[in-house]
């Protein structure tokens, strides 16, 4: 080793020497960050309210209004053309509001997506999102994490940096700390590459050990910023739901635009009147335009994303969304997504003699000897659950609250959890020249081959840990070197495993089940999604916390078993067995795989590392917020903001519901669209007076927009949610039995608002009073379809009674709106209405009430038709041919 490279690790373990370890106050955060801005770079797809508004006037609706107003004004109505030009304003308006509610909502999620820091502040650590750490902040970065900030090294312990994103080197740079009082020149700082260098750089990733640093750079003025790097993590449409709405609207849009032309030339040339003909191919060419379904994906897929993060969970990749509703089988870890990760020490158990808590009576003796080098072998700065409760422990028995015994002890070296070995480990100086001991703790197996323990001890040592597990409790060995003759780093080898320790015993933690896990499980179940538990724990603990949780414990497969199967071996097993104990990191990518292959749709918990291929394998990765580190959230499509088995299974249940109202919001569409496009067909067909000019239609879409994208949105989800197996993952959002509800639904309405205008027709109606009659009657069961599509089971009885405050909000406003139209004489003049008769009224409000029990009964036989090969009746993509 060279004197620099001696150096440098001297200065690398100079924990003091650096400058202020408190960090920043939180007032002096705060106010540079109202200085300096959020630490983020400029990221594309961002839309301000003129980027929306340029959006919403380019839409074919809005150039038809506005097509409308000018053949109005050419015919010389301009309190028509007028009045389009307001209609076309409220429904830019809408759009506006809508899309802009969405953008907000986006935002929030931008912020709730970036990547975690831990930042020393007072002397105290805090974990914020990495946009809010600022230049000047102390940062801690630990193994998994990505670099938040351009900062310089003040302390670190084996840590490595993969800087790839910046230099395309694949090989990861040691990193060691700046010498005590360097100035760092923010000006021109060092680039990256390169071993034994203090700089750190944002985005960059952590492959081992830990350390301290001061940010120096933030935004765009870190090494990101300055080679114009922007990163953007939250989709806002879902690419498969994208392309079968994109197909749909296409077809949709060519039929509006053949029938428009059609109408206008056979009108132009039957009646003579071209720009009447105008008026009616646009009135026609609105009423089938499906404008609305663009708008509906936007408010879904933000909104749902949404109302999901308001379960303390974060949707990363919106086509998330679509997945949750097929999900098969969900893989869970145990620590902290079953349990609570709340540990505490239960029993410190040696060779021939053992402490319990429930004893309560402190540890003395060998106990207490296992204990203290438990403390020794744990972080100085824990945030591991397990060290934290030996932390805790230790704690409570000093007199003095204030001791450390491992601060008393300069630390030499640390070593980390490695892939070959599960365990990690101290070296600290004892005060003597070159007198130093080293502690390790860990899995049983990997401390026993630590200690070379002899095959008769380690079955002593698996008894015990097989009785402390049966129990549920997580069990440690812990282990001790005698005195080293070792008073530098430089003298130690580069793992455990060139050390000699002598075992001391076994420390188990209690993590308790938490409360609501049995009745996630037990809806899961209900709703035909396997719960399988992959742990790293013993297999009788896994089994004793499953049997608690309700996942069935008949089989279990353990890591080693596991390398022993063959794929097509391990493929079958994995049909029948719900848990897997002992398994590492890297094996969870092939249980994923097997499961993939079964045909299985995946969700899959991580947390580490090493759990990213795995959470990129699985159709849902889903990474711990809480414990997780970045690359495993970057890896995920969802984050558990509180590390929560329960929120996973309200997201499900939220996916349900969300792709439910979304096949809600699209069949109303359809099914509105028809008596619509209907009325301005037939008239012409039949040679009836016109019934619906370019304004009447936009009167209607102040109704349709808001419906389908704000009400049928809001809606509750339906009773057997999670009563019902996962729909076909390969299905359309658009299948042809649900197409074929919305048409009969349109068909229906249709037909008897034909009824209507032949029969009053024939009886020498006005015009005038005939529009107005066939309008109201159009506008009450427009009302009728949104009542009856707000559920796919329920009775409109208790549609009724279903809790939506935006549904009554836009029935009161349509209701004022129409009764204004027929009362107030420049709205019935605008509308061309005749005075209101009250018969016409009862006629209207009769066909309305007719139409909507018609629907309910139809909807009743519809969905309760049991078709061969169906799911459940209320199941929206449950019918199979």
């Amino acid at each position: 080793m060279t004197p620099t490279r001696r150096q440098a690790k001297r200065r690398e373990t100079d924990d003091s020497a650096s400058a202020n370890t408190t960090g920043l106050s939180p007032g002096e955060a705060a106010l540079r960050l109202q200085t300096d801005g959020y630490n983020e770079l400029p990221t594309a797809g961002r839309r301000g309210v003129l980027g929306i508004l340029l959006d919403v006037l380019r839409q074919p609706m809005f150039v038809l209004l506005l097509g409308g107003g000018v053949v109005y004004l050419l015919i010389g109505d301009r309190v028509e053309a007028l009045m389009l030009l307001v209609f076309a304003s409220l429904s830019v308006a809408i759009t506006l509001v809508q899309e802009s509610r969405s953008e907000k909502v986006l935002e929030a999620l931008r912020s709730l997506a970036s990547p975690r820091a831990v930042v020393i502040r007072g002397g105290k650590r805090f974990h914020v999102a990495g946009r809010e750490v600022v230049r000047g902040d102390l940062i801690v970065v630990s193994e998994g994490d990505r670099v938040a900030a351009d900062a310089t090294l003040l302390n670190s312990q084996d840590l490595l940096l993969d800087e790839s994103l910046l230099t395309g080197e694949s090989v990861p740079v040691r990193k060691v700390a700046a010498m005590p009082g360097a100035a760092v020149d923010t000006a021109a700082p060092p680039r990256p590459g390169g071993d034994d260098l203090p700089g750190l750089y944002a985005g960059t990733l952590v492959v081992r050990g830990t350390g301290i640093a001061r940010v120096h750079g933030t935004g765009v003025h870190c090494e990101m910023g300055r080679i114009g790097r922007a990163l953007s993590d939250i989709e806002t449409e879902q690419p498969r739901l994208q392309q079968q709405m994109g197909r749909f609207v296409r077809n949709f849009a060519i039929i509006g635009a053949v029938a428009g032309a059609l109408t206008v030339l056979l009108f132009g040339l039957l009646r003579g009147s071209w720009l009447e003909a105008l008026l009616g191919g646009i009135a026609i060419g609105m009423s089938l335009l499906p404008e609305e379904f663009p708008l509906v994906m936007a408010v879904f897929m933000a909104m749902g994303a949404w109302r999901i993060s308001r379960a303390r969970v974060l949707t990363r990749r919106a086509a998330a969304i679509e997945a949750l509703g097929a999900t098969t089988v969900l893989c869970t870890d145990k620590t902290g997504t079953l349990t609570e990760n709340r540990m505490t020490v239960v029993a410190l158990v040696g060779p021939a003699d053992a402490w319990r808590e429930a004893q309560q009576e402190s540890p003395d003796g060998h106990a207490r000897s296992i204990l203290d080098a438990a403390r020794m072998a744990s972080a100085q700065h824990p945030t591991d659950p397990m060290d934290l409760a030996i932390h805790t422990l230790v704690t409570s028995l000093e007199r003095d609250p204030a001791s450390d015994p491992v601060g008393s002890r300069p630390l030499l070296r640390s070593y980390g959890l490695r892939p070959d070995l599960l365990a990690t480990g101290n070296v600290v100086a004892e005060g003597q020249d070159r007198a130093a001991t080293g502690y390790a703790k860990g899995a049983p197996e990997a401390i026993g081959t630590l200690c070379a323990l002899s095959d008769e001890r380690r079955a002593a040592v698996r008894i015990q840990t097989e009785t402390l597990a049966s129990t549920g409790a997580r069990v440690l060995a812990v282990a001790r070197t005698a005195r080293l003759d070792a008073g530098r780093e430089q003298d130690l080898p580069d793992s455990l495993g060139g050390l000699r320790f002598e075992y001391l015993g076994l420390v188990a933690f209690a993590d308790p089940l938490r409360a609501n896990v049995p009745a996630a499980v037990s809806e899961c179940r209900s709703a035909g999604i396997r719960v399988v538990m992959i742990t790293g724990d013993y297999p009788a603990t896994a089994c004793a916390i499953g049997l608690q949780a309700g996942i069935d414990t008949d089989g279990v497969i353990s890591g080693d078993e596991l390398d022993g199967l063959t794929d097509d071996a391990l493929g079958e097993r994995v049909k029948s067995v719900h848990i897997f104990a002992r398994i590492r990191p890297e094996q969870k990518l092939r249980i994923v795989q097997s499961l993939k292959t079964n045909g299985e749709i995946v969700a899959m918990t991580g947390d580490g590392v090493n759990d990213a291929p795995a959470l990129k394998a699985a159709h849902i990765g889903i990474a711990m917020g809480g414990r997780g580190t970045d690359v495993a959230r970057e890896a995920s499509a969802i984050v558990l903001l509180d590390d929560d088995f329960g929120s996973i299974v309200k997201t499900i249940r939220l996916g349900r519901r969300i792709y439910d109202n979304l096949r809600k919001a699209i069949e109303y569409i359809v099914a509105v669209h028809i008596p619509i496009a209907g009325l301005a067909i037939l008239p012409l067909a039949m040679g009836l007076p016109l019934i619906l000019a370019p304004i009447h239609i936009a009167f209607l879409e102040m109704v349709i927009d808001p419906a389908c994208s704000v009400v049928l949105e809001a809606e509750a989800e339906e009773d057997d949610v999670m009563k019902r197996p996962p729909r076909d993952p390969a299905g359309s959002i658009l299948l042809p039995r649900r197409i074929g509800w919305a048409i009969a639904q349109g068909s229906l309405v249709l037909a008897m608002l034909t009824g209507v205008l032949v029969s009053a027709a024939r009886m020498g109606v006005a015009e005038s009073d005939l529009r107005a009659l066939v309008f109201t009657a159009l506008v009450l069961m427009n009302m009728g379809l949104i009542l009856v599509n707000r559920s796919f089971s329920a009775s409109i009885v208790r549609a009724f009674l279903r809790p939506n405050r935006s549904l009554w909000i836009l029935l009161g406003g349509v209701t004022v709106l129409l009764g204004t139209a027929m009362a107030w004489s420049p709205a019935r003049r605008l509308f061309q209405f005749g005075r209101p008769h009250w018969d016409d009224l009862a006629v209207a409000a009769g066909a309305g009430i007719l139409a909507l029990l018609l629907l309910e009964g139809l909807k009743s036989r519809w969905f309760s038709s049991s078709a061969t090969g169906s799911r459940p009746a209320s199941d929206p993509g449950a019918v199979q041919a």
